[in-house]
């Protein structure tokens, strides 16, 4: 369990350190590149191994270990479905101590055509993700060897719905409004930073799943109103809650006044927002030091970077995150895929080991087939394939 709480706080770091660079109308997942980092530094070495360390807030002999704790996790919230996924070029080897750690079946081919491999996790990502998210952006391309991705898929429905109503936004009346009230005067609560001062609402979710709305005075940017509502969470930063809040405007966005009742009524919190939906891609190479991949994506020659991965030398070449979230009268939905692709870095002075011949066959355009019972050669069917059946995206 320590093990665990050690995993969800390094997490927790990642994502305040990545809200200090974004910009506004963006949604990102710590919680899905965070594994996959931390798989990396297990099997990586010298200046790749100190970065990911970093990046991860704990040792790298423990990264390994606390990904699986860290999965496992995941797995157990209700209304998340994640997923983890594997492809590795067939000359590609990899330690067996290593791979043991990856999810059961997580382990597929890369064939070195970047159009089929791209089009196989393309429809991988679909799959993961009930169509949200159609394709992996990991720019493929032939001398590919590795890719590494993880799916994150979130449901929540609120323990108490809101009513739409015509939402104000920047004094405009043009917005999907929503409403609601909640006997609850301690879901809202009040955090002062250096920057200035921060209200924090919990939205409950019925399966343990909660949104924490966050607003900051207008001078805050979302890195420092991100990084207060994690503060919140880690319990670095103290948030008074609505209970104790003075009368008038006791934060960003909120009031707090008394009410005459006809008959007796609890204390409670009236939320005015808005609905919204977002759609965001990250290069995660565009900041590597933020995710301690500076060393690990360096070109240039040198000791082999992850030589606790595969005896192969890789290099990382691309790392990026794809991701969805709406927020409805209903409830909260999101989506998101990482992936991290490497590439073969032998020495361009080296001649390769071995020698092959390979042959790609392409089933396209309409085919027949036979079904033979192979000890007599007897035909068991036959037929002509015109209309395959289509691609499931549930």
């Amino acid at each position: 369990m320590r093990s665990t709480e050690t995993a969800v706080r390094a997490a927790n770091r990642l994502t305040a350190r990545w809200a200090s660079g974004v910009g506004a109308g963006t949604v990102f997942s710590a919680a899905g590149v965070w594994p996959l980092l931390a798989f990396l530094a297990d099997g990586a070495a010298g200046a790749a191994r100190e970065e990911l360390e970093e990046a991860l807030g704990l040792p790298a002999d423990q990264a390994g270990a606390a990904a699986r704790e860290f999965l496992a996790t995941l797995t157990g919230i209700d209304g998340l479905s994640s997923a983890l996924g594997l492809w590795t070029a067939r000359f590609v080897e990899l330690r067996e101590e290593w791979a043991a750690g990856l999810p059961v079946g997580a382990h597929g081919v890369l064939t070195g055509d970047a159009a089929a491999d791209g089009r196989a996790l393309d429809a991988w990502a679909a799959g993961r993700t009930g169509g949200v998210i159609e394709r992996v952006r990991a720019e493929l391309v032939p001398e590919t060897s590795l890719v590494v991705a993880s799916a994150l898929v979130l449901g929540v429905d609120w323990e108490v719905p809101f009513e739409g109503h015509l939402g104000s936004w920047l004094g405009r009346h043009d917005r999907a409004g929503l409403v609601r009230e909640v006997p609850d005067l301690d879901g809202v609560a009040v955090a002062r930073t250096g920057a200035g001062a921060v209200t924090r609402v919990v939205v409950r979710g019925v399966t343990g799943v909660d949104v924490h709305l966050l607003l900051g005075t207008e001078r805050m940017g979302p890195g420092e109103v991100l990084g207060a509502g994690t503060g919140l969470l880690s319990g670095t930063l103290d948030g008074v809650p609505g209970s104790r809040l003075p009368e008038g405007a006791a934060g960003p966005g909120l009031h707090v006044f008394k009410r005459r009742t006809h008959t007796p009524e609890p204390p409670s919190l009236s939320l005015f927002t808005v609905e919204f939906a977002l759609r965001a891609e990250h290069d995660l190479l565009s900041a590597p030091g933020l995710f301690g991949l500076t060393a690990a994506a360096r070109k240039a020659p040198g000791a082999a970077r992850f030589p606790g991965v595969s005896r192969t030398p890789l290099v990382l070449d691309c790392a990026r995150q794809t991701m969805t979230a709406t927020f409805s009268a209903e409830g909260f939905k999101a989506a998101a895929v990482a992936s991290f692709a490497a590439i073969y870095h032998g020495r361009s002075s080296e001649e390769p080991p071995y020698e092959t011949t390979r042959a790609m066959a392409s089933f396209d355009r309409p085919f027949g087939f036979l079904a033979v019972h192979r000890e007599s050669g007897l035909v068991l069917a036959a037929g002509w394939v015109g209309d395959p059946t289509p691609f499931r995206r549930d």
